[in-house]
């Protein structure tokens, strides 16, 4: 595979933006972003575990929904390559022979669509008839991390398959693009959330609209916003945003997911020097939400470095005690 620099100028449908930027006072840079890439390489993408992740589901959008977007974008590789031994591609195809693989690429979509719509008329699920499309889709993400060099390093590079290499591209400029704010302890990176500061220097969260909401409110917002990524459209309201939370949180099966988007940073804590000073062997003096220290000596929490993530601020937002025999009683 030849790609090069010129390869990052091509037309493509894949996006990248920053829609939350944080610096805690510890320097720890916390970054959300709203992607949208073909699903072909959705499994490369969640390789990296590291990052949280909500995306739009095929279980979620309606048949005829996913089938107008699929027809309407048309979604191809952004590279074709020549066939050859190993992971990588060869040269890209040129000329008739890769119009050519162009139009049968646009006949599998219209016999894939044909298919779907076919079964969706006679009653099957979406969970199914949506499967037959998902080489030609886009699909929506919102990522967040506090580390992510690895993945520009593993996926910004000519070895990479072409559609994750232009991901990640647009979202390094995106980042390099991005000013993040200031946050103290306290003050919460909010997905979806306008957030700014009064007179006073006290952090305030706002709705969509512009209107003042308590923190709560706010983070509410933030998760609901998250999790409902595949359709969000204008007029996250509090009540709709209360009923997904309490859909995420109170079910028998709890879905905590989105609500590692919302964060604030680690309080530090001082010695007589004015430095951080932590005590591995007094795990029971961390803050609430911690859940590990790093080699480096950094409070963690889950997959976030330097940050309490909302997430392990709720009791029993993971299960380690799963009951198996109980659990079956629900096939019944």
């Amino acid at each position: 595979m030849s790609l090069d620099k010129s390869f990052f100028t091509r037309n493509t449908n894949i996006t990248a933006k920053v829609i939350c930027d944080s610096i805690s006072e510890q320097g720890v840079r916390l970054t959300t972003f709203e992607i949208e890439y073909p699903r072909i390489v959705m499994s490369e993408f969640n390789t990296h575990r590291a990052v949280s992740k909500n995306s739009s589901s095929s279980r979620a959008i309606p048949v005829s929904k996913m089938l107008e977007h699929t027809k309407n974008i048309n979604l191809k590789p952004i590279y074709f390559g020549s066939k050859k031994s190993g992971m990588q591609a060869g040269d890209e195809l040129q000329g008739d022979a890769l119009e050519k693989v162009k139009l049968l690429w646009e006949e599998a979509l219209d016999y894939a669509s044909y298919y779907s719509e076919t079964l969706d008329r006679l009653g099957v699920a979406k969970e199914v008839c949506n499967r037959l499309v998902e080489p030609f889709q886009l699909v929506k993400v919102v990522c967040t991390a506090t580390d992510w060099d690895n993945f520009f390093n593993l996926r910004l590079h000519p070895d990479s398959d072409p559609n994750i290499c232009m991901l990640a591209y647009k979202m390094y400029e995106a980042m390099q693009e991005s000013k993040p704010f200031k946050l103290k302890a306290g003050e919460w990176h909010l997905p979806y959330v306008t957030a700014g500061w009064n007179g006073k220097g006290e952090m305030r969260y706002a709705d969509e609209d512009f209107n003042f909401v308590e923190l709560e409110q706010a983070i509410k917002l933030s998760a609901a916003s998250c999790a409902s990524v595949s359709y969000r459209t204008e007029g996250m309201t509090l009540e709709k945003a209360d009923k997904i939370f309490d859909m995420l949180i109170k079910a028998e099966v709890v879905h905590s997911s989105p609500l590692e988007h919302c964060a604030t940073p680690v309080k530090p804590k001082f010695n007589e020097l004015g430095k951080v000073r932590v005590n591995c062997s007094e795990p029971q003096s961390w803050e609430e939400g911690i859940t590990h220290m790093n080699k480096q000596g950094e409070l963690c929490s889950g997959n976030l470095r330097g940050y309490v993530q909302y997430r392990h601020l709720l009791p029993n937002n993971t299960n380690w005690q799963f009951d198996f025999e109980k659990r079956m009683e629900l096939f019944k």
